[in-house]
Order: C-alpha cells, then structure tokens, then sequence
C-alpha cells in the first residue's frame, strides 16, 4: 500500500473514530488517538531521575547476570524495565504488564525500547542464573542500606507466609494462620527498624517457617557487616526465642529482645511471680517485673521481663491446636470474694541491661515493622508474582524489596516528616496523565493532575529534583566528593535525625537514646 493511501486511511479512522456519543450533559464528540505518547503514570519521571542521578537504575543494569545470544532477544533494561515499572504500577501477577504496554513516556526515561510481554519477562527470569541472580538482588538489598547503618538502628525479624493456589515448587501444607489447610510459601524477612528497609528476604517451602530456619539468613545478614554498622538489637516475636537463636546471637555479643511463648513452664513463672512485690511501671498501662529463667532445653539462665496489664471488660481467650493461648493468657484475682481482676501477660528474654520501661516500649514498637510486613505483602508484589518454580519466586521477593527500598526512600526525600505507605505515596506522587511532545529536538512531558494535591506533588517534586541536581553538580566539581547517592542518604540522616516520625517510631533519637 502506498504512502498517500496509508493516510487516507489514517484520516478516515480518524474521522470515524470521532463520532459523538450521547451523555447526560448532551452529546459529546469522543477522539481517539492510538499514536499519542502518554502515560498515567506521568510523574515517575522524578522517580527516574532519582534512579539514574544516584546511579541506582545503571548499577542494577550492569550487575544483572542476563545474557542473551539472539540478536532478536530484548535488552536488559527492557527486562528491568518492564520489572520495575511493573512493580511499582503495584501488580501482583505476570499477567498485569499487559496493563503498562501502552505507556509511551516512561519506557523511554528508562532507556528501554519496548515494554516487553508477560511471557518474555517470565522467561528472561528462568535465563538468570539462580545463584548469581540472588547474589545480585542481595547485594542491592545490602547497597541501599548500607550508608544508613552508621547510626544507632533495630533489626527486625519475622515469617510472613503467602497462601498458594496453585503445583508451585515448595507449596507445602503447614502453619497457615489466614487459609488454614492451603499450601503456602514462607517468607523469611530481615528489616531496618524506622526506616522500614528489608535487608533481606528469602522464599522457604510453607513448612519451613519456624525461627530455625530464618537463624541461617540472619546470621550471614550479621556477620557480613562491619562492627561499627551491627545493630544495637535483634528483635522478634514468640517465633524466635528459642535457645538455638539466643545461643548463637550470645556468642557473637549481639544484644536481643525476643518474646516468649507462654508455654507451661513460663506459666508456672508467672504464677510464682503473681503476688510478688516489685512490679514497676511498664508503660501503657503495663507493669513489670525482672525475674531469670532457664526452661527446659536452655543450657543457659536468662534475663526474663514478666508484663502484665489488668484487663477491662470481658476478653475472649481462645486456643489454638498446638495449646497456645491466642489471645493471652490470663489469671483471676479474688478480692472481696467478688470482684475478679484479669490479666494479660507478655513475657520479653533479652540480655539487654536496659530497664523494665525501656524493654517494653521497645517491643511495643516493633508493632512498626509488622506494618511494613503488611504493607510489601498487600501493596506491593509479596502478595503474588508466582511462579511454579522457587527460583523465580525468590528472584521476584527480592526485587519487590530493592525497589520498595528505593520508593521508601524516594519518598522520605519528598516528604521527610513521616513515612508514607504505598496505598498514599503512589497516588501522591506517581500518578498523574503524562503527554510527551517533541518540538526542535527538545522532549516535554505535561502532566495534568488527577489528585486534589497536585499542587503539593508539583512542589515536593521539584524541591526533590532541583537537591539531586544541584548534588550531582557538587560531585562533578568536585574531586574525591561523595556521590549524588551517599549525599541523598547523609542527607536524610540529617532530615530523619532533626526532625523523625512519631514518636514510636524514631529511628535516630528515639531508638538511640534507648539502645545507644
């Protein structure tokens, strides 16, 4: 077909593609442009801009252990690209890059050609080698944090277990809290306290959640950073204060605080201690006692904390299969030989000195990371992005982390007063209808609002954009300067440090004047 017919044809779908529709406002003419370069995810270009001024976005190119031998087989930022954008468009299955194949701005910011398939992103996953892929996102995980840890920090451990539904390799039916009786993949999860930074994550098989099999991770996790970059504690649920863990946590002279199951045997210790005097002041309507303990299979004696707060009304006490009271374990106090006083009990081991009021609140707010937990398996890809083989499971988790690591910092830059979870942050700052046009060799993108705080974006933004400018213009002047990437972190130690989140939630001040 010639040239000037292939435009008459043009022209002619225009013309019809143009017909008016009847609204309740009147008729309306409806134009359909199939060639325009739009996105409605305008806003990622400061995003991007962060990414590659950091150098962030080349690193994680040049590291990548993806090599084609066809001509004709997409590049590595199209992998990555697509992957990214994928991720932070908060999809949760291979089938939704579908979704994102339209956009005609951000595939270009990124450097990419094309946004690739679904199926040609679940292959080049299987083209990645296993050990060297994980190596490779490990080692990001490790970056982005890295120049964060010269302050006094926590770090949290936990299990989070992802429901299957489908012959997924490691699918096994075990402990499931939500689908009882569904097979399931665990999720073993290393987090920067404050920060919510995941500095580490690994896929086990659904009957691999117990607190030994995390204990490998976290201690690779421990002993690769330096003396002046550990941190001042280790935190956990009842998963994992067993002596295993303490014992090897005790040999490295690692402080923890970890909370007890309120087996038998700790149940005794509380009864004996009920009508002790010394209960102290706990905080929130909590008191405490110090008291040691050593149970059965401990081969040491450790420091114990027994809190309890009475309990008002009526409270429902529970039980699961394995004997553990659910909801706490409470005991009665006849006064008067009517009124009856209920308690719940919360027992802490730890070999921190710290006193009674410290050690509580500061497993109280390890109720932050469980947000964090919620937040990468609801709102970002932990939730899915399943494949039948682990390997490409573990691959997904851990560049689901690098890039949650990234946005949460991205967005502490633009809003350093508090941290946003992505159900706020990605609205605020990422979505907006992005046109580009080019005119005289010069690509403008136009964004137009879909928010009632554009306006705020606009300004955060380009505050945002004009520090990482004006740092990269710093280091290239300078020799030996720091990069743009440890300016933006020095930077937001310095932000974090005067100013912090909530209270419960302080990362330099508030954990430092406890632990420090």
């Amino acid at each position: 077909m010639g040239e000037s017919k292939l435009k008459h044809l043009q022209r002619e779908e225009m013309l019809l593609s143009c017909a008016g529709v009847q609204t309740a406002g009147g008729r309306v003419r409806v134009r359909w442009e199939t060639d325009s370069a739009a996105t409605p995810m305008g806003q990622l270009a400061y995003f991007i801009e962060f990414l590659t001024l950091t150098g962030l976005w080349s690193c994680w190119q040049d590291r990548c252990p993806l090599s084609y031998s066809s001509p004709n087989a997409p590049t590595k930022a199209d992998v990555l690209g697509t992957w990214l954008l994928s991720i932070l468009s908060g999809h949760r299955r291979y089938s939704h890059v579908t979704t994102i194949r339209c956009d005609g701005v951000n595939p270009g910011l990124l450097g990419m050609n094309k946004v690739i398939s679904e199926d040609a992103l679940r292959r080049a996953l299987v083209a990645i080698p296993e050990d060297n892929g994980v190596s490779w996102l490990d080692g990001h995980l490790r970056e982005s944090t890295a120049p964060l840890l010269d302050v006094p920090w926590i770090l949290d451990i936990d299990t989070t277990i992802k429901p299957l539904y489908g012959k997924q390799e490691g699918a096994v039916v075990s402990y499931n809290p939500k689908k009882p009786g569904r097979p399931s993949h665990s999720y073993h999860t290393y987090l920067m306290a404050g920060l919510r930074l995941v500095m580490g994550v690994e896929v086990k098989a659904g009957n691999e959640h117990s607190g030994s099999h995390t204990l490998p991770g976290l201690l690779t996790i421990l002993d690769e950073l330096p003396a002046h970059h550990k941190p001042k504690m280790v935190r956990g649920d009842c998963g994992f204060g067993s002596d295993g863990i303490m014992r090897e946590l005790e040999a490295r002279a690692q402080p923890y605080l970890f909370k007890l199951r309120l087996s038998k045997n700790v149940k005794r210790h509380i009864e004996r201690l009920f009508r002790v005097s010394g209960w102290c002041d706990a905080g929130q309507g909590w008191e405490g006692i110090d008291s040691t303990l050593a149970l059965t299979g401990w081969e040491d004696t450790r420091r114990v904390v027994v809190l309890r707060r009475p309990l008002r009304g009526e409270m429902l006490v529970a039980q699961e299969d394995n004997g553990q009271q659910l909801l706490g374990f409470i005991e009665a106090d006849r006064k008067g030989g009517k009124r009856i006083t209920g308690y719940e009990y919360a027992v802490l081991v730890t070999n921190l000195d710290h006193e009674i009021l410290s050690l509580g609140q500061l497993y109280r707010d390890r109720a932050d990371a469980e947000n964090a937990f919620d937040e990468l398996k609801n709102q970002w890809g932990w939730g899915g992005f399943t494949t039948h083989d682990l390997h490409r499971c573990q691959l997904s988790a851990r560049a689901v982390a690098v890039i949650y690591n990234w946005w949460s910092l991205f967005v502490r830059l633009a809003n350093p007063e508090a941290r946003l979870e992505a159900m706020t942050s990605r609205p605020w700052l990422m979505s907006s209808v992005g046109r580009r046009t080019e005119h005289a060799g010069q690509t403008t993108i136009t964004l137009t609002g879909q928010h009632a705080y554009f306006d705020k974006a606009r300004q955060v933004l380009m505050r945002v954009s004009s520090q990482l400018q004006t740092w990269m213009s710093e280091a290239a002047e300078q020799s030996n300067a720091p990069s743009v990437w440890l300016r933006c972190c020095d930077h937001l130690k310095r932000t974090i440090a005067a100013i912090g989140p909530p209270a419960p939630l302080r990362l330099l001040i508030h954990h430092a004047n406890r632990v420090g």
